[in-house]
């Protein structure tokens, strides 16, 4: 991981984190859900809830260039033992720099601080680059999945399972 492009957030990150959340879902998920949902969605709430979850002592952490371009958010996962990667997004036009790389290491590197050896996170199954990001980072595919209806739209969420080794000592 390259330290210099990723640090821990803070609350006064949270407009920059908006921003990133809304213009890569209306990237990514063009096609999976209908164009007047994800033009609806509202930066400002976004940073809300950025900022409710930042002060709330949330794990976060973005890829900074200067500005904030991409975020990874890890924590205990509901299965127990368990930890997950409950997002990461990078801006569109940074696809394929490695800052995704960088993040996906960030937030690894936490689980296993944390205690966990082994990983999970869901993802959208029409979300193919997502999906071939994660297997190119040795993330397999796993068992369950699950169907959410987001938007009016049936979506169906795959679950990808890492090993993270042995875990640290706390």
């Amino acid at each position: 991981m390259r330290a210099d492009r990723v640090r821990s957030a803070t609350p006064e990150d949270s407009a920059q984190l908006a921003r990133v959340h809304v213009d890569t879902w209306r990237e990514a998920y063009r096609g999976i859900f209908p164009d007047d949902f994800l033009t609806s969605l509202d930066v400002d709430t976004r940073a809300d809830w950025w900022a409710s979850l930042l002060q709330s002592g949330a794990t976060v952490f973005v890829a900074d260039v200067g500005e904030v371009v991409g975020f990874c958010s890890p924590g205990p996962a509901g299965d127990e033992g368990w930890g997950e990667i409950y997002s990461i997004y990078v801006l569109p036009g940074h696809w394929g720099s490695g800052l995704g790389h960088d993040l996906l290491e960030a937030g690894e590197a936490q689980l296993a601080s944390l205690g966990f050896s082994r990983a999970l996170l869901w993802v959208f199954d029409a979300n193919h680059r997502a999906r071939n990001f994660y297997e190119g980072h040795s993330w397999s595919l796993g068992k369950p999945l699950r169907i959410e209806e987001i938007a009016g739209v049936q979506v169906t969420e795959v679950r990808y399972e890492k090993d993270l080794g042995e875990p640290a000592r706390r």
